[in-house]
């Protein structure tokens, strides 16, 4: 073998070896990107149990999606997100709620006997709390993630008993699920 057919071939082995990592790179890249953005979310100013936010990110476009209590919440979200590196374009088709007295009484009456209940008082004093309280016209939909199907079933069944709600949507998921 010639020395430049060596090198052909050393060069082709490199490259080979090489592209896995720089997939997998990619990879990384994207996770850690949508890491960032949910982190960014949650740790946006006056975010609470009352807003759910969700968001897809694709080839640098990020589509946020979801219901928030105040106007401040979408605006700051929006802009939080924009800085974070791979998102080239955000999509924001988050739905501000409808002020309501009728629906704030109903907020108060559900973290009152949802997270004053034995079964999530060890979730109630959590910086970012499991269970969302999406309550829109006096429909209420339950969105997170719980421990188990008791503690969602329990959070369905206490929603239904609050006075004013029409109907409920328990989105709830478990560990499992």
């Amino acid at each position: 073998m010639t020395r430049w057919t060596k090198s052909i071939l050393m060069s082709a082995a490199m490259a080979l070896a090489v592209s896995p990592m720089l997939l997998s790179g990619t990879t990384g890249d994207h996770a850690q990107a949508v890491e960032q953005v949910r982190k960014r979310i949650v740790k946006a100013p006056f975010y609470s149990i009352f807003d759910n936010v969700e968001f897809t990110l694709t080839d640098g476009e990020l589509i946020l999606t979801g219901e928030v209590s105040r106007p401040s919440v979408k605006r700051t979200i929006e802009k939080s997100v924009a800085r974070v590196v791979g998102v080239h374009k955000v999509v924001n088709n988050i739905e501000v709620l409808p002020v309501s007295f009728y629906d704030n009484r109903i907020r108060r009456a559900l973290v009152h006997q949802i997270y004053g209940s034995q079964m999530f008082a060890r979730l109630a004093i959590q910086a970012n709390p499991p269970i969302h309280l999406i309550v829109k016209n006096g429909h209420v939909t339950l969105e997170g993630v719980v421990l188990n199907d008791g503690q969602k079933n329990f959070a369905g069944i206490t929603a239904h008993t609050i006075n004013g709600v029409f109907s409920v949507t328990n989105n709830l998921r478990t560990d499992r699920s």
